[in-house]
């Protein structure tokens, strides 16, 4: 029997993947495409991401983990592949794509994770894989790392619009 415990967190960051994207949908409401394509993060000086490129690293970062985590439940501690987030946005020209289609998109994919996470069995949720920088990974790794992905750059997003 499963702990009440470990269900209720997994409930909770279950829901947290849905209202991280609310929230994330609410501060872009007003950002037009001029804002979301040359309003770069101050943090990193010129060579920073727009807000358009942010979202472009979501959505594309959204499919990556809810691959891995597939890859965990149909394999026995599989290697997970690793990913250059900033060849990705290079080769796949993040800035030049369109915001409400990429942020439909997110949700498409959350949506489908979400999903994913409330299929699970218990024996699902015990299977792990092998991530190319933290070692062994759980499904409860995977979980929680979409929660604090999301934290992160719903951060830097607000950070970039403030200017």
């Amino acid at each position: 029997m499963l702990d009440c415990d470990v269900e209720r967190t997994r409930k909770s960051h279950i829901r947290l993947m849905f209202n991280t994207l609310a929230v994330l949908s609410y501060i872009l409401e007003d950002v037009d495409t001029g804002r979301a394509t040359t309003l770069r993060d101050p943090n990193d000086d010129d060579k920073g991401w727009t807000t358009l490129e942010v979202l472009c690293h979501l959505r594309d970062y959204d499919r990556i983990f809810l691959d891995r985590a597939r890859q965990m439940v149909a394999g026995t501690d599989p290697q997970l592949p690793g990913y250059d987030h900033e060849r990705l946005a290079v080769e796949r020209r993040y800035n030049e794509q369109d915001l409400a289609t990429v942020l439909a998109d997110l949700q498409a994919s959350r949506a489908a994770f979400i999903a994913f996470f409330e299929s699970l069995d218990e024996v699902q949720w015990q299977r792990a894989g092998i991530h190319p920088e933290r070692g062994r990974f759980t499904m409860d790794d995977a979980l929680m790392q979409v929660g604090q992905h999301d934290a992160i750059h719903l951060e830097q997003i607000t950070r970039i619009l403030r200017g």
